[in-house]
């Protein structure tokens, strides 16, 4: 690309040149691999590990998993549409026009709740790398878009409004 095809007061984008090119396959496959993953793990050794967990940890399992599924099908949504329009198959502003569908802001139960740490490993680890997908996919969108959203904290939060109720329930089954 020379200076002149970029013209006055257009600059290059980073994310976009990322997005729309071959380089998009690794970002997909990460996204679509996580996906995978988490759902392989979710069905099969992560059904058998909630099981033996206590009430406070399978009732913040049970919450997380449905943020974790969230938070991966929502960028699984926001990589397929990237893919479409990288293909040819939608536009650029068809592209723009749907993903304001898409969030890009579901947070996380934070670490210091009670239960967390009783949480196998692997389910940690996955809530953890989709966290991190979801930040990076984030900070293209805004290149490439704009900010359109919301922003909210991505890193699990201090206190969490889910997790607070989670918590209250727990303490009011516990003495019932």
């Amino acid at each position: 690309m020379n200076e002149q095809s970029l013209g006055a007061g257009k600059t290059v984008k980073l994310a976009e040149r990322r997005i729309f090119s071959p380089s998009f396959k690794p970002l997909y496959n990460e996204g679509m691999g996580l996906v995978e993953r988490t759902a392989a793990y979710l069905d099969g050794p992560g059904r058998a590990e909630a099981k033996r967990l206590s009430r406070v940890a399978a009732t913040l399992y049970a919450a997380e998993s449905m943020r974790l599924t969230t938070r991966l099908m929502q960028l699984a949504s926001w990589l397929l549409l990237q893919r479409a329009a990288n293909s040819g198959e939608m536009t650029r502003d068809q592209v723009a026009s749907e993903k304001g569908k898409v969030r890009l802001d579901t947070a996380s139960a934070s670490q210091d709740v009670p239960g967390w740490e009783e949480l196998p490993e692997e389910f940690h680890d996955l809530v953890l790398r989709s966290l991190r997908l979801q930040a990076r996919v984030r900070r293209m969108d805004e290149e490439i878009y704009g900010s359109s959203q919301v922003v909210t904290p991505l890193q699990p939060r201090r206190t969490n409004p889910v997790s607070e109720q989670i918590r209250l329930l727990s303490t009011a089954f516990a003495r019932g």
